[in-house]
């Protein structure tokens, strides 16, 4: 029976414990135990100072997921608890009840389908795209360039460019204007 399981490992040191994982799985053939570690991220694509880079995150820093196959009692083979608590980085199963330490609490099916679906979003996501943290008819201040300090209300977002259209008000008039996203901050009321 296949369950998944949270991991609780030192802070920023998910990849290396997971990589170290996935070494002595390979080495002792256990792959079919625990076929599943995952390091659940997400991509954000951030301009700052007019340049624009992708960074990936982690969604649940100081965990990691891990499919497990087990008993019919729910128990984790001793060859994986056994291996899972002897690589170093601090290591422990979250949920496990010490009364019966080989037996921690599985995920429910609604958070493994949560995490699923944020770890396929991830890999479908659209490389490119701006995360733009500003609403339809917020107000937003100009930050530089030609119509510095002018405020205005933001009309529509654009992620793959990492623009938004503000209709700022120039001679009296309405004018919808482009700016990037880093050249606007909103306006604090």
């Amino acid at each position: 029976m296949l369950n998944w399981y949270v991991l609780r490992v030192g802070t920023n040191r998910e990849t290396s414990v997971r990589k170290r994982l996935m070494s002595k799985i390979q080495t002792q053939d256990l792959a079919e135990k625990i076929p599943e570690l995952l390091v659940v991220t997400e991509r954000h694509t951030e301009i700052k100072a007019g340049k624009r880079r992708t960074v990936e995150r982690k969604v649940y820093p100081g965990y990691i997921m891990a499919q497990i196959n087990v008993d019919d009692e729910g128990r984790v083979p001793p060859e994986i608890w056994h291996l899972i608590r002897e690589v170093p980085g601090s290591v422990k199963f979250v949920g496990h009840n010490p009364d019966e330490p080989d037996k921690p609490t599985p995920l429910s099916q609604a958070e493994v389908d949560k995490m699923l679906q944020q770890v396929a979003l991830v890999n479908a996501e659209e490389e490119g795209a701006v995360a733009i943290e500003y609403e339809l008819g917020q107000m937003v201040r100009i930050r530089e360039g030609s119509f510095e300090n002018f405020e205005g209300a933001v009309e529509e977002l654009f992620p793959e460019k990492g623009m938004v259209k503000v209709s700022i008000m120039v001679f009296g008039r309405p004018t919808p204007i482009d700016f990037e996203v880093w050249k606007v901050e909103k306006v604090e009321k």
